[in-house]
């Protein structure tokens, strides 16, 4: 997965789902925190739609609480064929740990996507270039998701992921909450490379997600 055109993840806790995904995404996210055996799932993974890997730390909004184990499930994961792209947080990353798992994935040509996500707000300009300045340093893709509380937060990351794409770097970007909803659909026009939906609304990962076909739908009518 080299990100050159916008990828629409399918967002997925159950790899057998997949088959539902493919009439609108263009790959799988599997959320390897929230599954039983995720390596045994991605073993048995014949699906036709490439996977990004992720297995979310609890201290940064998943369900994975042993970091050591989980960046090592993730590094496995990395080096399978089914798996295009991995997650790591820019904080594993930076901190050395994450670097195991990025090194492993370069090997393989598995792409490596830096986030860091803000659960309570939208920092302030410079900030949200500082942190995507730092993850495009590290990985392939930075991702930033940040909490919208009113519409100027949603100019303010828009005008960010435009500044990046149109110096030639891969961000992808979102704003999660009811004010920054629509940032999803509108994103991709701005450079956001990667935007990520649930199949069935009740199975959102993260606040203000559009079910998958209905955000297929608007970021085509949108294009």
């Amino acid at each position: 997965m080299n990100f050159e055109e916008f990828v629409l993840a399918a967002s997925l806790t159950d790899l057998d789902a997949e088959a539902r995904a493919r009439e609108h995404a263009d790959a799988v996210e599997f959320r390897m925190d929230l599954a039983s055996d995720p390596l045994a799932a991605l073993d048995d993974y014949d699906g036709r739609l490439p996977v990004l890997a992720t297995n979310r730390a609890a201290w940064e909004g998943g369900e994975a609480e042993d970091d050591e184990g989980r960046l090592a499930q993730l590094a496995e994961a990395a080096e399978l064929a089914c798996v295009g792209a991995v997650d790591v947080e820019l904080k594993s990353l930076t901190a050395g740990e994450g670097e195991r798992v990025a090194e492993r994935a370069r090997r393989t040509g598995t792409s490596v996507v830096a986030s860091v996500h803000n659960f309570e707000r939208t920092p302030p300009k410079a900030d949200l270039r500082g942190h995507l300045e730092t993850a495009t340093e590290r990985a392939d893709v930075g991702k930033l998701a940040v909490t919208a509380e009113r519409r100027s937060d949603v100019l303010d990351l828009l005008a960010v992921t435009h500044e990046f794409d149109a110096a030639g770097e891969r961000v992808a970007t979102m704003a999660m909450g009811a004010p920054g909803r629509h940032s999803r659909a509108v994103a991709p026009l701005y450079g956001s490379a990667i935007g990520y939906a649930p199949v069935e609304p009740e199975d959102a990962t993260a606040p203000g997600q559009y079910d998958l076909e209905t955000l297929a739908n608007l970021v085509e009518k949108l294009k």
